[in-house]
């Protein structure tokens, strides 16, 4: 193949998965991993992405951009939608269960409704509004309650700030699932939004057992804020998507890595 050729595959590989290792990469285009780190500097030096260790990624503002929630909700729908089902599984009666903001908690909320009375906290107003759409929806969706804690709304429709924080302070909960805006080896978990960490950091110090949401695409993708470190997760629950490079790294670092399946 061609090195324009390669290089246009290449940038559309990015702008797909976010995130590409150079192994997949090199067998797609047939060629060595070495032309293909050659290509990916070309492509660095054009602009065009960005390198990271194995791979390369979308450039520029992913530490500081946040995209909005309509936008996330319409990608990787089908991995979400696994992530959730799985993460289903580990809820059971009468459990206190934190869920922040994001897509893929809201697609585990949309999974929930139907399930077992259980307390929901959240700082989602879109988490909030599934379960009470559920509410009338059948007697085996009355008897959950859930918590809306209030503060300042971020693009990605999270409620953060001080109001946020103080209120998690006071709360117990059995377990959180938390939405990330990406996660790395040395990063850890990260968001684009400051206070969304500084809210984040205290769900997770409320709860007794944290289960990290997170699809491939979030692999090598680094927020300007830190969250938590990849050992601070008890479980992450991710796609088969996720390259092996990344599911070695995530088998050290947190406690369980959960493959969720593809229907």
């Amino acid at each position: 193949m061609l090195q324009a050729a390669r290089h246009t595959a290449i940038v559309d590989a990015v702008q797909r998965e976010r995130v590409v290792r150079v192994s997949d990469l090199a067998q797609a285009l047939g060629v060595s991993a070495m032309t293909v780190r050659r290509d990916i500097e070309s492509l660095e030096d054009a602009g065009l992405v960005e390198r990271i260790h194995g791979g390369a990624k979308l450039p520029g503002d992913a530490r500081t951009h946040e995209p909005g929630f309509e936008l996330k909700s319409t990608q990787r729908t089908d991995e979400k939608h696994a992530i959730a089902v799985e993460a289903a599984s580990l809820v059971r009666e009468d459990m206190a269960v934190g869920l922040s903001a994001g897509t893929t908690t809201y697609a585990l909320a949309k999974e929930l409704v139907g399930g077992p009375r259980i307390t929901v906290v959240t700082n989602s107003v879109r988490i909030a509004d599934v379960f009470q759409a559920g509410s009338s929806m059948g007697p085996g969706r009355m008897g959950s309650t859930v918590i809306l804690i209030g503060g300042e709304r971020t693009p990605s429709d999270a409620l953060v700030g001080p109001i946020a924080t103080g209120a998690l302070k006071q709360l117990h909960l059995d377990i959180l699932f938390l939405g990330v805006h990406g996660m790395d080896a040395k990063a850890g978990f990260t968001t684009p939004n400051m206070l969304e960490a500084e809210t984040d950091r205290a769900f997770i110090g409320a709860a007794r057992s944290v289960v990290v949401l997170a699809d491939h695409s979030k692999w090598g993708t680094v927020g300007i804020a830190s969250i938590a470190a990849l050992e601070d997760a008890d479980e992450l629950i991710t796609d088969a998507k996720l390259g092996e490079e990344a599911r070695r790294v995530l088998s050290e670092g947190v406690g369980k890595l959960r493959i969720a399946a593809a229907d």
